[in-house]
This record gives structure tokens, sequence and C-alpha cells, in this order.
């Protein structure tokens, strides 16, 4: 069988699952509104959720920093050296995250990956939430730790695990705002937990930090809980609008990370532009909790809307608004009437989520208006009849 023969055959079997992906094309920024095509449409499936990839104090920083420091950081940073506007980032970052030091990777993935591989090994147990990030699933594999995962947010399961596979050495490890279904980890019963056992505790804040908290924190900011986080990761590439990774933590465990952690050590540092504007964004979720307030009350207003339409949508108090439809083939059918109604919307299908819970996941940017929304919920209401996954309005 030839490579060709070899590959189309896999692709026919994605297809006929119902599981065949392609990226959409946009032509402008990511913007409430963007350009898919010869048109624009209302864009629900971004990730910049306080509508900061447009901000011009964000793209002047970039400027600032090409003009300063170049395109590229040219290599490792242990190789290469490093520039101050990383070093600056990273203070920054732990400052806003009240820890003792930082540092930041490449990408979001490499920080989770990097980190768990590093801090824990074969003679580790870690203790992984079911619906956790692909970042940290791998970096489970990697470490080569015992991972006994517990079921999605239950902690009486976690108790049981830890009792039932007890170890000198342990790692809990959970997402804080689960970016498909929305909702939040129980940080402090987790905290409790990982106490009582003597374990530490690791949390990745990527589509938390920036949106969550009283001043952008994250969901462990939010709880009051800080101190009791061992290990804080996330990403820059969501609502701080640029890209890159970062860990927060002790000054002894940053020192480590930085002579262990493979994938900090043999990658390309983030460009010093990416920095600039992770620092840039930083101040504005500082100075503007406007656009907090207001994210949170677009999410509110639509989960609201769309469950009196009459849609099943769980009450999760985050950006993330997810309607569950089934099979993925109805996922996609509701996705492409969407798009040709002028909702730029995704289908997230299996392997993503479990099978038979193919969903939307429509996530909010505080610039979009409430005339976007009432927008979104005729349109969705409208397909939703049309497809049979709602009847008449409540």
């Amino acid at each position: 069988m030839t490579t060709d023969a070899l590959f189309a055959q896999k692709i026919s079997r994605i297809r006929q699952a119902g599981l065949y992906r392609q990226m959409k094309v946009c032509h402008s920024p990511q913007g409430a509104r963007v350009k898919a095509g010869d048109r624009e449409v209302l864009m629900l499936s971004s990730n910049s959720y306080l509508g900061l990839c447009t901000d011009d104090r964000l793209k002047e920083a970039a400027r600032k920093a090409v003009e300063m420091y170049g395109t590229g950081a040219g290599g490792s940073r242990l190789i290469s050296g490093t520039s101050p506007i990383h070093r600056e980032l990273e203070a920054q970052v732990a400052f806003f995250k009240q820890t003792g030091a930082a540092l930041i990777f490449s990408s979001g993935y490499m920080a989770n990956a990097g980190v768990i591989s590093s801090v824990a090994d074969k003679n580790w147990v870690i203790y992984s939430d079911r619906l956790n990030h692909a970042s940290i699933i791998d970096g489970c594999r990697l470490s080569g730790a015992r991972t006994v995962v517990y079921g999605h947010g239950d902690v009486n399961d976690l108790e049981n695990k830890i009792r039932r596979y007890p170890s000198k050495q342990g790692l809990i490890v959970t997402d804080a705002l689960f970016s498909v279904d929305g909702d939040l980890a129980p940080l402090p019963a987790l905290v409790a937990t990982a106490r009582r056992h003597g374990l530490l505790l690791m949390v990745d804040e990527a589509h938390a930090t920036g949106v969550l908290g009283k001043n952008g924190g994250g969901a462990a900011e939010l709880f009051g809980i800080k101190d009791g986080i061992d290990i804080s990761t996330g990403t820059f590439s969501k609502a701080l609008a640029s890209e890159g990774g970062f860990v927060a933590g002790s000054a002894a465990l940053i020192d480590y990370l930085v002579n262990t952690a493979r994938s900090f050590i043999f990658s390309t540092a983030m460009p010093p532009a990416g920095a600039a504007v992770s620092l840039a964004a930083l101040d504005i979720v500082r100075t503007e909790p406007q656009r907090r307030s207001t994210l949170m009350e677009h999410a509110a207003w639509l989960r609201d809307s769309l469950g009196r339409a009459g849609f099943d949508v769980a009450n999760h108090p985050t950006q993330i608004v997810s309607l569950i439809l089934g099979e993925p083939r109805t996922a996609t059918a509701f996705s492409d009437r969407l798009m040709a109604r002028g909702i730029f919307v995704t289908a997230i299908r299996p392997p993503t989520v479990p099978a038979g819970t193919s969903r939307l996941r429509i996530s909010l940017m505080a610039t979009h208006t409430r005339g976007d929304l009432e927008f979104a919920v005729s349109e969705i209401t409208a397909v939703g009849r049309e497809l049979g996954v709602i009847g008449r309005e409540k």
C-alpha cells in the first residue's frame, strides 16, 4: 500500500465517523466579528475572552519590541541568552500570581508537559482529573509516574483513589476552568485534600487567567486559596491575547525547572514581541476590571436566554457556554448551518469530548455587544428547531 493510499484510508474512516476536521480561514484579526471567506461573521469560538487581540496598545507594544529586540529570540535562553523583556515578564507573572518566581515557556502545552515530566518520576503517583487538558495528560505520560485518574471534579473519588494508590511522593493536577464544559474545579476541597495527604497541588489556570478573580488572577484568586496552590500554570494565548505559557511557584521550583524541564531547555524562547504583548495585556487586566464584569454579564445573559429557548445549558459561572448535542454529525450540521447564517461556532467532537457528547462550545468576548448576543440566540434557536434539537420555546 502506498503512503497516499494508507492515509487516504485512514481519512476515509475519520469521515465515516463524522469526525473529519478542516481549518476555516479568517482574513481578519480575532475580534467579535471576523471575515471568513468573503463575508463578516459573528465569532463565538475565540479564546480572546477580553477582546484584546485587536487592542491598539498591544499592537504598539509588539511594534516597539520588534524594533528593540528583533523578530525572534534566536534560540534557547540557556544557550543564546535571555532578554530583559523575558525577565520582566516572569517578574510580572510572579507578582500577578503572588508567587516567589515564574518561568515562561513557548506555549501553555509545553509548560504543562515540561513541568509535570520534570516534577514527577516513576516513584511518584499523579492523581489527574478525568477531563484534564491533553497537555496535562501527556505530561503525566512523559513523567513515567503512575497516573491515577479520578472522576471529574469528584473529591470523594479522589480521596478513595489516594487511599487505594498511596504514595510518599504524589501530585494532584487539575484544570482550574475546564475549557469544554466551562465548569470550575473544586479548588478549596482539592487544597484541603492535598494538605491532608501531604501531596503537591498543580492547577492549570489557562482559561481562568485574566478572567476570574477580583484582579483577574484566576480561579485560585476567585476562591481565595492562592496560598494552597503549589504549582500554577497557564498561558498568555487566551485572555492575554499573546502566545506562550508560564509556571508560577516557589523560587526553588523555578530554579529546578530551569535545570530540568526539557520543553524549556530544548526550545527556542517565545519572541520578544510576544513577551511585550503579554506585559501590556497584564497591565490592562489589572487596570480595566470592567472587561471581566462585562464578559460575565454577557455569559449569564446568554445562558439564561438559551435555557429559556429550550436548550439544556449548564449553569457554570464562566465565559464558556456549552450546548451538548449528542452525535458528531448533529454538532457538525449545527455548526455548518450557523456559519451559513453568519455565526462562527465550531463543533467539538471526540476525541476532544467523550462519545455521545459532541457539542457547540460558545466562548464569549467582552467586546461582544448585546445586539451580537441577541442575534446569536435568534439564529441558534432557529437552527435548533430545524434540527429537532429543541421544540417550541418554554
